[in-house]
């Protein structure tokens, strides 16, 4: 596919997985009264799929260097639409939970491939725009999704939400299938059983801070926690030892990618974590009804939008060191400044900071991720930035729970803002404005010009996650 097809490819599937959770969460009762479902399988509607998706990302990502990102993103979207209709039919609540355990393998397949599309279609020094533009595209879904599912649950009832990402999903799959590239690839080695150990790894944590809150600490729960403890472990000295490993040395060794991986934990999890603790203070302290309480917090996806193109200037020009530590400032600021709040106006106020603050994170830490990963191993680069970014909501919701439970809905804003501060010294780790050194195992390391004199690209908008 041409470059500018790559990058509406890679925004479709981008939007198609945000979607999907934003109009789910304002669905759930409405399915949960069709059904005649329990709170708790209600729940599992989303913990399924967050454990599916958290276990396979990276291991996704490496079929992607090794089948070729097109190829895994096609079999993503097709999958994901195909589970979305069934989801639509389905006659219970069993069914919804399969389907959705379904759909978190094809997202999976799905997320990291949008960003080894963009690595592989894309020269490093140009990223900056795709990714921005795929950071705002992310921003107008998170937006749009809850009025869209509030309207087709008003409206057409709970089985509509489904069927919203169905005609793009099988559109743009069905393209990224026609045009996967039928030359032969190198063949990535897919170590299968370190695949195996990352996976319990990480889906026995994801399940373990889901349910968590709810459901507290209990025999079974603390087995699933130290068996996912054992395999990480085990995956650890298994990689150390493996001739070739499922995580490369030349993607998880690099200081500023692992940097740049601790901060879209922090960041996204003090996001998630105080959007959870808002809504309680905002609708049970103020008295905010659900429509008030979602236009005051309208600054954030709007913060965040504007912010995916400003960030890639600032990249340009400042570099990704100073741009994100900014950045994790701003955000950190604001979510303190949501937690002493007295009022509607400071709170909006409060969510423009830490809208402005995650967008620009967001296209910077993630530009790093992908930028200074070879092409080779860009899926397994995709697969940890998407890992990032759905462990730090599971973190920091399960935190805001716990803690709102030991104070009031206050306490985990406080905290969370020291979460996203202690981020800071990982900006240190972060390249500066000089262009770093980049790996392309088509030829020898290169020094890229640097930033600043790298012009935009004028064909591209903004993007990213």
């Amino acid at each position: 596919m041409r470059p500018a097809v790559t990058l509406a490819a890679s925004i479709a599937g981008a939007v198609v997985v945000a979607l999907d959770g934003t109009v789910l969460t304002v669905a759930q009762p409405t399915l949960q009264r069709d059904l005649h479902a329990s709170v708790a399988g209600v729940q599992w509607t989303s913990t399924g799929y967050l454990v599916a998706v958290a276990g396979l990302l990276v291991f996704a990502g490496r079929l992607g260097d090794r089948y070729g990102h097109r190829l895994t993103f096609a079999v993503g979207m097709l999958g994901f639409g195909a589970a979305s209709a069934g989801v639509a039919v389905a006659p219970g609540i069993g069914w919804v939970i399969a389907l959705r355990v379904v759909q978190g393998v094809f997202g999976a397949l799905l997320q990291p491939a949008t960003l080894g599309m963009l690595r592989t279609a894309f020269p490093p020094d140009r990223l900056r725009g795709p990714l921005a533009a795929r950071t705002a595209a992310i921003g107008v879904a998170a937006a749009a999704g809850p009025v869209l599912g509030g309207a087709l649950a008003t409206g057409s009832g709970w089985r509509a939400v489904f069927l919203v990402n169905v005609v793009p999903a099988l559109l743009f799959g069905g393209l990224a299938l026609a045009r996967a590239p039928r030359d032969a690839r190198p063949r990535v080695a897919l170590d299968l059983p370190g695949a195996l150990l990352l996976a319990a790894s990480l889906a026995g944590a994801a399940h373990t801070l889901v349910t968590l809150p709810a459901a507290g600490w209990s025999v079974p729960g603390g087995l699933v926690a130290a068996a996912a403890v054992l395999a990480g472990v085990a995956f650890v000295r298994h990689e150390r030892r493996a001739p070739r490993p499922l995580v490369p040395a030349d993607v998880v060794g690099v200081p500023a990618v692992r940097a740049a991986l601790g901060v879209l934990v922090a960041v996204s999890a003090a996001l998630n974590g105080a959007l959870f603790a808002c809504v309680y203070v905002l609708q049970r302290d103020l008295g905010l009804t659900p429509l008030r309480c979602a236009l005051v917090s309208l600054p954030l996806p709007a913060l965040l939008i504007a912010a995916a193109p400003a960030s890639a200037v600032l990249l340009r020009r400042a570099g990704a060191r100073r741009t994100t530590a900014t950045a994790v400032g701003v955000l950190a600021l604001g979510v303190l400044l949501l937690s002493r709040a007295p009022g509607p106006a400071v709170f909006a106020a409060g969510f423009a900071l830490v809208g402005a603050g995650f967008g620009t994170v967001m296209v910077t830490a993630t530009h790093v991720v992908v930028r200074q990963s070879p092409a080779a191993s860009a899926g397994v680069a995709g697969g940890l930035q998407q890992t990032a970014m759905n462990a730090g909501p599971v973190l920091g919701v399960a935190a805001a729970t716990v803690l709102m439970d030991l104070g009031d809905a206050r306490t985990p804003l406080a905290v969370l803002a020291l979460g996203a501060a202690a981020a800071l010294p990982l900006a240190r780790a972060l390249p500066g404005p000089g262009g770093p050194v980049v790996a392309d195992p088509a030829g020898p390391p290169r020094t890229t010009p640097p930033a600043e004199t790298i012009p935009p690209r004028r064909s591209l908008r903004h993007d990213d996650v």
